[in-house]
């Protein structure tokens, strides 16, 4: 049995979790949104006594894997619905800052143009800072691909590790040309 899969799932208080079995489809309410999920006919689920449980029905390598899977994205839907997923980035350089107008986040990254990006449904953007962007939002997968997604209009360079990177990403710095001999 898969060591993640065969972990219930506690329901906080404040979540409404429904799953309908004809259906295979899992929706989680909470307090920030409403997110479900469609999962495989070869894994059951089951919700009692505030709990949820994830079965599988062989022991087929595919199968196992769709077990954890399940899972987990069960458990960070419950998640993403209570408290939310968070990504934060840190832009590095002279020069190089951000601000929000409106839904919009306007860089300036050394091009000759600002980068302007809009904010997506479920996905809210803050600048703390200048040099500092919090993206949040229900979704793991779209909090994720979203900062991605930012991060690749100016990613670090590995000279001087200009550019926009993961708060804590370590950026391993290359040797520039050595001078004459």
């Amino acid at each position: 049995m898969s060591r993640i899969g065969r972990l219930p799932i506690h329901i906080p208080a404040g979540v409404d979790v429904t799953v309908d079995e004809a259906a295979r489809k899992v929706t989680v309410k909470g307090k920030n949104d409403e997110l479900s999920y469609v999962y495989d006919a070869r894994i059951t689920v089951e919700k009692e006594d505030g709990l949820i449980k994830v079965s599988r029905s062989s022991d087929d390598p595919k199968i196992r894997s769709l077990h954890g899977l399940t899972r987990t994205l069960i458990s960070n839907m419950i998640k993403g619905v209570t408290d939310g997923f968070e990504k934060k980035l840190e832009i590095q350089g002279v020069g190089y800052r951000a601000a929000k107008e409106g839904n919009k986040l306007v860089m300036n990254l050394g091009y000759s143009h600002q980068v302007v990006v809009e904010e997506i449904p479920g996905i809210t953007i803050e600048v703390p800072a200048p040099n500092a962007i919090t993206i949040k939002g229900p979704e793991k997968e779209k909090v994720g691909q979203f900062a991605a997604d930012v991060r690749a209009k100016r990613p670090p360079e590995p000279y001087k590790g200009k550019g926009i990177r993961y708060l804590g990403e370590v950026i391993i710095l290359k040797e520039g040309k050595s001078g004459k001999k």
